[in-house]
């Protein structure tokens, strides 16, 4: 199911992304070991391959959030391998609710841990306090290195697709990335 997985998604998305979902899991799971939570490697994994499935060109059209996008096309996945119906509704919910800080945390082993691996790699969780030892931390960081999205060269094309930004930390960013772009205020 993980090979097929990589093979899917890594064939939707470019290396920016792929690699950002590939870093949200080992810190997903260094997380999730230090914390000595219960989690399926095999479905954290899915669920950080596919949290920003939604930002592919083939949901360029789409009316949802691309959360739902993602967590809609992992249902799909699961349930094409025959995974639980339990089980493909918590990843649903991870993926769907992984930009939704202070919620996930209170769902599920899987939704708190894919949030935090994304909330690591947005900058919005301190890293050394999330990983069982300094020496493990470094050799992450050296082996797959983040670049933040608001500095990468290719976040403005990433950003670029993305359909559905309001009310996410995506519209900070492409605020920051595009003059032009106005976050809504739900306030007016």
């Amino acid at each position: 199911m993980t090979r097929d997985a990589t093979r899917l998604v890594r064939k939707a998305e470019g290396d920016f992304l792929f690699e950002h979902s590939v870093r949200v899991y080992l810190w997903a799971s260094l997380a999730g070991r230090r914390k000595g939570l219960p989690f399926d490697p095999g479905l954290l994994y899915v669920a950080a391959l596919f949290h920003d499935f939604g930002l592919t060109g083939r949901y360029g059209q789409s009316h949802l959030r691309f959360e739902v996008d993602g967590a809609n096309a992992a249902r799909d996945f699961l349930n094409s391998h025959r995974v639980s119906e339990a089980s493909s509704e918590t990843n649903w919910l991870a993926i769907a609710l992984h930009t939704t800080n202070g919620i996930s945390a209170n769902l599920s082993p899987i939704a708190a841990l894919v949030a935090e691996g994304a909330n690591i790699l947005s900058g919005q969780a301190t890293i050394i306090s999330r990983v069982p030892s300094a020496m493990l931390s470094r050799r992450l960081i050296h082996t797959h290195p983040s670049l933040r999205m608001a500095s990468c060269k290719s976040s403005t094309r990433v950003l670029s697709i993305v359909h559905t930004p309001q009310g996410t930390g995506l519209a900070d960013v492409m605020a920051y990335k595009d003059p032009a772009f106005r976050r809504r205020d739900f306030s007016i």
